[in-house]
């Protein structure tokens, strides 16, 4: 099983999609809130080299965010990772 990390904002209707996908997939990931805790975000960016949520990481691979997992998705490319 792929270990899943993903970076969130509880408000971020773009958390909600992308949580929803994997959710859909039976995927289990860990859920990283930034909210109000810079350290985490620094960590996250530090990561990712993005500011935005979601960030999205499969075991240890920065994956992006909501519209790069959907693309990764629609090109085939997101199930073989979370075998």
């Amino acid at each position: 099983m792929a270990n899943i990390e993903i970076y969130t904002k509880a408000t971020c209707p773009f958390c909600h999609r992308a949580k929803a996908l994997l959710d859909q997939k039976g995927a289990s990931y860990q859920e990283i809130p930034i909210d109000g805790d810079a350290d985490t975000r620094e960590v996250m960016i530090k990561r990712s080299g993005r500011t935005t949520v979601p960030q999205i990481f499969i075991d240890a691979q920065h994956i992006g965010g909501c519209d790069d997992l959907f693309a990764l998705d629609g090109r085939g490319g997101l199930d073989p990772l979370l075998k």
